[in-house]
């Protein structure tokens, strides 16, 4: 069956694949960078799957725990002979892969566990980096475990606001003067 799409043959699956992980700042899962990979019409699963396994066993891709991040080489190559998928399949690729990107640059960003000491007080960590340095670190005492955990989903899905808040408050007298 003719399949269509720019992207038909091993070697270009290859650099789409690589292209899309260099693109991408953390591991994805296989299931994530199909999706990504996926963008052109012409791919098939089985060549995307065989692809997927020769960047492994050549070293230009690592897998550790189903998830898969580009290497040095990898990335040389793909520097090198990247400009050879079509402009269409890279302004596709590029547009699908920018809101993982972005998802995966904020949360390397912010950080947020919990710990049980010895006499079972239950210590949140939360901090906030601005990539060189934490701008917001904070230790609560959490009341129980879950308690601790939707302390640390609240602050991962609104850090940013919760730091201005914070700010906020703290400068409040001198904003008055």
């Amino acid at each position: 069956m003719e399949r269509f799409g720019f992207i038909h043959e091993k070697l270009d699956i290859k650099i789409l694949i690589l292209f899309v992980l260099n693109e991408l700042p953390a591991p994805v899962d296989e299931l994530k960078l199909s999706e990504l990979v996926f963008c052109d019409d012409g791919i098939g699963y089985f060549d995307y799957s065989d692809c997927l396994a020769e960047l492994t066993e050549s070293g230009q891709i690592t897998e550790q725990d189903r998830k898969y991040q580009i290497t040095d080489l990898g990335r040389q190559n793909v520097e090198a002979v990247g400009s050879s998928i079509p402009y269409s399949v890279r302004t596709k690729a590029l547009k699908l892969t920018a809101p993982l990107a972005a998802q995966m640059r904020r949360a390397a960003l912010i950080t947020a566990e919990h710990s049980m000491d010895d006499d079972g007080l239950c210590t949140v960590h939360l901090s906030v980096s601005d990539g060189v340095s934490p701008i917001l670190e904070l230790r609560l005492l959490a009341a129980n475990e879950q308690a601790a955990s939707t302390m640390e989903s609240t602050f991962r899905a609104d850090a940013e606001s919760i730091y201005h808040k914070i700010v906020g408050i703290l400068t409040e007298s001198e904003e008055s003067k």
